[in-house]
């Protein structure tokens, strides 16, 4: 017998206790904007569910720590909450490891429209409209367990749609044995679709506002329609205030357009045609040629300075929050042949490399000066064997720029 069809939003991982990481600095000019991020990408979600053809809201953890995101964290969810109760919209809330129930203050009770998971167990809830079920939704709070526990979610066959909301890791045949038409997931930042986990689908719908270069692309929630039929459709809205956004830049890019400066310009250009004009936090890896030629970038902080300077300053911003440089392996057989300083060093480097810089000793170095403490000079003397290669790459290529003048922008070739 055909069911009602309805639509439900699914969130989680609000955080509203954290702030927008990887950034070294907050930029005057966009500080209250990054601050506010989360909270107006949350936002995002309860206005949507607000909508008249919108039947309830799913939440799958993670929302806020309490004591971290203080009253005015707390105060957004109940507002928002006490809107949808009197629109008379049920909230259903599977708590993760941030908002564990045992921290929210038995002071603020929740309106009665929200419910609010227990940890031992897990609940099954009907939902109804106009006298009639349209679908059950059951959920069970995380116990703490980095996994979801699927066998904890079993209970009485029945007819109806069933969306079960959980919070942690599992595969596509652990969630598939709960047989269940919608899995609503938490615990996972970035969207993720887990073919196979449900009749209709299993979703991590993510942050709605990324947090760091790990979290990139695109954030938000997803709008959830099942007709009549239980034909499932899943739209996911991007909510995001800022977004992180990874590019990886070689020679042969930079070749292509005349210089690292004029691709990095391009680049930005794209990105914010491709992100809808949205303010854009940038992590930038670039890996000098290690062919035949060299590209010489120049100092690295003032290209960081520059770029920001240039872009990072517009509406929208480009912001660059991260810009590595990866040296070559391979400098030209004709400069390590030199008879001067520079064929010299790379002589002495290329020894170094050979021992995988074994034999470095940087104590030496640390006794030059009485400004350097002895935490510092330990550090600085007893480097670990995985940073050994980074830190004579670094070297060596800081050391090829300031003896070849130090040039910006410019290909070398031999």
């Amino acid at each position: 017998m055909p069911g009602e069809s309805f639509r439900f939003i699914h969130a989680a991982d609000f955080h509203l206790e954290t702030p927008l990481g990887d950034l070294d600095s907050l930029p005057p000019h966009l500080r209250e904007l990054m601050a506010e991020a989360p909270r107006k990408a949350a936002a995002a979600v309860f206005e949507a569910a607000l909508v008249d053809n919108i039947d309830f809201l799913v939440l799958s953890g993670d929302l806020l720590a309490p004591q971290a995101a203080g009253p005015h964290g707390m105060a957004l969810l109940l507002d928002y909450f006490d809107k949808l109760h009197a629109k008379k919209k049920p909230v259903f809330w599977t708590a993760g490891i941030a908002d564990d129930p045992a921290k929210w203050p038995d002071a603020v009770p929740l309106p009665p429209n929200v419910t609010l998971f227990p940890k031992n167990r897990a609940v099954s809830i009907p939902v109804e409209r106009a006298g009639r079920t349209i679908c059950n939704v059951i959920g069970r709070s995380t116990d703490g367990r980095s996994v979801l526990h699927v066998p904890s979610y079993r209970t009485d066959p029945t007819d109806e749609y069933t969306v079960a909301v959980g919070y942690g890791s599992a595969d596509a045949n652990a969630l598939a044995e709960g047989r269940f038409d919608y899995w609503a997931l938490g615990g996972d930042h970035n969207r993720e679709e887990i073919d196979g986990g449900a009749e209709g689908a299993a979703i991590y719908c993510g942050s709605p506002q990324g947090r760091s270069l790990e979290e990139s692309g695109a954030h938000g929630y997803s709008v959830v329609d099942v007709d009549a039929d239980r034909t499932t459709r899943v739209h996911s809205i991007e909510t995001d205030v800022f977004r992180y956004c990874r590019v990886k830049l070689n020679a042969a890019d930079i070749n292509a357009v005349g210089g690292i400066r004029n691709v990095m310009g391009e680049r930005i250009v794209r990105l914010h045609h491709e992100h809808g004009g949205r303010n854009l936090l940038i992590g930038w890896d670039i890996s000098v040629s290690n062919d035949d030629s060299l590209l010489s970038i120049g100092d690295s902080d003032e290209l960081l300075s520059w770029v920001r300077r240039e872009y990072g300053h517009g509406s929208p911003s480009a912001w660059t929050c991260q810009l590595k440089v990866r040296p070559p392996r391979n400098y030209p057989k004709s400069w390590t042949d030199e008879d001067t300083i520079l064929g010299d060093f790379l002589r002495a480097a290329d020894k170094h490399r050979k021992l995988d810089g074994r034999d470095l000793n940087l104590a030496p170095f640390t006794e030059e000066t009485s400004a350097i403490t002895s935490t510092t000079a330990t550090l600085l003397a007893e480097v670990s064997s995985s940073a050994r290669a980074d830190l004579l790459d670094e070297a060596t290529l800081l050391g090829v720029e300031l003896l070849r003048g130090g040039k910006p922008n410019l290909v070398q070739k031999t």
